[in-house]
Parts: C-alpha cells; sequence; structure tokens
C-alpha cells in the first residue's frame, strides 16, 4: 500500500524528509480494520521493537516510534479518518501525544513527567514492556477472585497484580462487571487479557483509572450491549489548547468499548500500577450483572442521552461560532463608534469655543509647559509667604514675663 507524501515532503529541496510509510502498512492490517485489531497489531509490534528488548539496535528503535506514530493517528477516530480522507496533511503530526512507558525512563525523566502531570498537562502512559512480555510467555502469577468478593491489595509501581474469574453460561448471559477502586487516588490501569494458545496472555483492553469522587476507579462492563467509555486525556489535551473546543469534543471521546460480552469460562484481569513513584493501594470486585437489572436499563438509557446530546452539541458548535463571530464584529464596531463619538463632541466644542471677540492665542505645547511650570513655582512661593506669616514668633530666652507682687515689700 503506497505511503501519502505531503507538499512539504515532495518540495523540501535540501532539507527532504523521508517518506513516512502508510499506518495500515506499518501496523500489518487492512483500511477496515476494526479498533481492536489495531491495538493488537501495535501491541504485538510494541512488544517485538520495545527499546528495552532491543537497546542495541537503532533500526528497532526506528521500527518501534515509527508503529507508535503509526498507531497514535489511527487509534484516534478524528485523525484516523482525517488521514484517510487527505494523508498525513490533514493529521497534525507534530502534536502526537506518545505513550510513555514510565519503567524505561530514568529518575530525572520520571521526575519531570511527573511535575508536568501536576501542573495540569496530560501524560499519556503505556503499560511496560517487561509486564507485557512476562504475560505472554506465561511467567505471570494469577490469583482467583470469586464472584461477587473483593480483594483489598498494594501494587508496586510499573508492576501487576493478575486474576482470574471463572462464570458460567448462566453468569455470562446475564452480563458481568470488573470494578477497581482506589481509596487514596491512586493511578493505575485495569487490563484485560486474551489466552493465546500457547498458555501466554496477550493484552486485549485497557481501561485507566478517573478520578470519581473521592477515589479513583475504572470498570469493565460486558452487558450483552454497547457501554461506552470517556477518555479523560482526550479532553485535558483538547482543554489545552482551546476551552472552546474543549467543551464541543469534550463528548468525542465518548467511544463504545470493543467487546460487549464474556463467554462462560475463565477470564484474565490485572490491576497495573500506574504512579509515577510509589505504590498504587487499590480494591478489586467482579459481578454478575444478574441482580442488578434496574442499574443496566439506567445506563443503557443515560448512554443513549449522552449520544443524543453530543449530536446535539455538534449541531450547537456552527450556531456558536457563528454568534461569536457576530458578538467579536460588534465589539469591534461598538469600539470604532465610541471613539467616533467623542472626536466629533471634540470637534464640537472647539467650534463653540471659537465664538469670540476675544483674539485667540495659540500655543505651543513648549510654551504651555513653561506657563505651568511658573504657575507651580508662583504658587510654592506663595504658600511659602502665607506659612511664614501664620508661623508664631518664638520667644527668646532673654524676654522672660515677670510677674511681680505689688502688696510685698522687696
Amino acid at each position: 500500500m503506497p505511503g501519502h507524501r505531503s507538499k512539504s515532503e515532495k518540495h523540501g529541496g535540501g532539507g527532504e524528509k523521508p517518506l513516512r510509510r502508510d499506518p495500515y502498512e506499518v501496523l500489518g492490517i487492512s483500511r477496515n480494520s476494526t479498533d481492536q485489531e489495531i491495538k493488537t497489531a501495535y501491541r504485538k509490534m510494541a512488544l517485538k521493537y520495545h527499546p528495552d528488548k532491543n537497546a542495541n539496535d537503532p533500526k528497532a528503535a526506528d521500527m518501534f516510534k515509527e508503529a507508535t506514530f503509526s498507531y497514535n493517528i489511527l487509534s484516534d477516530p478524528d485523525k484516523r479518518r482525517q488521514y484517510d480522507s487527505a494523508g498525513f496533511e490533514a493529521v497534525e503530526s507534530d502534536n502526537q501525544e506518545l505513550e510513555l512507558d514510565l519503567s524505561s525512563l530514568g529518575a530525572v525523566n520520571t521526575m519531570f513527567a511527573a511535575l508536568f502531570s501536576k501542573l495540569g498537562v496530560p501524560i499519556k502512559t503505556t503499560v511496560s514492556a517487561t509486564v507485557l512480555e512476562e504475560a505472554l510467555n506465561g511467567l505471570v502469577t494469577i490469583r482467583p477472585l470469586p464472584l461477587g468478593h473483593n480483594i483489598a491489595k498494594r501494587v508496586e509501581k510499573q508492576c501487576a497484580h493478575f486474576y482470574s474469574v471463572t462464570i458460567t453460561e448462566e453468569e455470562a448471559q446475564a452480563g458481568f462487571v470488573c470494578r477497581v477502586q482506589s481509596p487514596d487516588k491512586s493511578k493505575f490501569k485495569l487490563l484485560y487479557f486474551d489466552q493465546e494458545d500457547n498458555s501466554g496472555l496477550s493484552l486485549a483492553l485497557q481501561e485507566d483509572s478517573a478520578k470519581t469522587g473521592k477515589v479513583t476507579s475504572a470498570g469493565m462492563y460486558f452487558l450483552g450491549f454497547p457501554v461506552y467509555r470517556l477518555d479523560q486525556t482526550m479532553n485535558s489535551i483538547a482543554a489545552a489548547k482551546d476551552p472552546d473546543t474543549s467543551f464541543f469534543r469534550k463528548l468525542d471521546a465518548f467511544q463504545p468499548c470493543e467487546l460487549t460480552e464474556l463467554k462462560a469460562g475463565t477470564h484474565v484481569f490485572a490491576v497495573y500500577g500506574d504512579n509515577f513513584f510509589k505504590s498504587a493501594n487499590y480494591t478489586i470486585e467482579a459481578l454478575c450483572a444478574a441482580p442488578f437489572s434496574e442499574e443496566k436499563e439506567n445506563l443503557r438509557n443515560i448512554e443513549a442521552q449522552i449520544l443524543s446530546k453530543r449530536a446535539e452539541i455538534s449541531k450547537f458548535e456552527a450556531e456558536y461560532r457563528e454568534v461569536l463571530a457576530q458578538f467579536s464584529d460588534m465589539t469591534n464596531r461598538y469600539a470604532h463608534e465610541m471613539q467616533a463619538i467623542d472626536e466629533l463632541l471634540k470637534n464640537r466644542n472647539e467650534i463653540q469655543a471659537s465664538y469670540t471677540s476675544a483674539p485667540l492665542k495659540r500655543t505651543t505645547s513648549r510654551s504651555r509647559s513653561k506657563n505651568s511650570a511658573k504657575e507651580a513655582k508662583e504658587d510654592g512661593q506663595a504658600k511659602e509667604k502665607r506659612s511664614t506669616r501664620e508661623r508664631p514668633k518664638k520667644k527668646k530666652w532673654y524676654n522672660l514675663h515677670l510677674r511681680v507682687d505689688k502688696r510685698k515689700a522687696c
């Protein structure tokens, strides 16, 4: 499949950039691939060419960057649509948000990433290549997680705890939910793995924790109908660029999950510690959705309302932009008209002042400044004389007033 060449690449002159390969070609997938197929292809390539496994191989590093770049385009519905219609020119390639593997960063880089995150800069992270490789090779410890029970644990940063849940055919039809909460607002990822033929595990789904009240939480809902997820990182990035765009694009990140139901059998989940420096406290629970029929229907209804609202907001944006442009024009006209009125009134006052028999003295700014300086000097001298005149005379030491009693003889 041929790669798209942008104008800057065609006419770059001496500093011509190399031709970028088509993202579909890089990941080895077709143009009608699903989101899940895109993720699976990327994770296999990322695991194969990750710098941790190929420290002294520059070609592998280039392949890893190319795969990441391609995934960043195809994993975003808007960017994928833009690329499909107009190639790389329609994609803001300079602003691609890369996912960081914190386990491969040094202490200094991790500190900077934590600082930027604290300042509100959205930092997207990915699961450590070491964890994914151990899972793929079947080298992880898996704990059983009974339905209806919760387990509280602490997971170290960039490490994962694996859990297996077994569900029956009846429970699979009723629906299944896995939720994780952290009381100390730790960052974590809830992961779901497919089981490979060689007893290994490959990452299939990933849900990042989000603040909900006094805790951080993440959940996966397999209820037999499309359940949607909201990517908070996309909203943070949009808000940093433009508050208006953030509002109108807020629900664009509301996308359906790849899986809607699970089959009967054993399924593997994991909790991955995503803090920068400290471990993460969490509680995980697995539930059969049978007792939650009312909540199930409420969730379906509220998500339908959100989708309807997204369509309304899309129409409202066009109206808002039009009115905003008119408001900007009106504001500029207001300032212009205000200035014009002030100028007309000033001219009117000057014309009225010209009706006099006394000759008008044309004074320059220089003479005006001299006169004002002279007046200020005269005022100062007058004040000084006044203060001198009003100041009471001091008695001298020898000018004493002696009272003499005339009735007594000296």
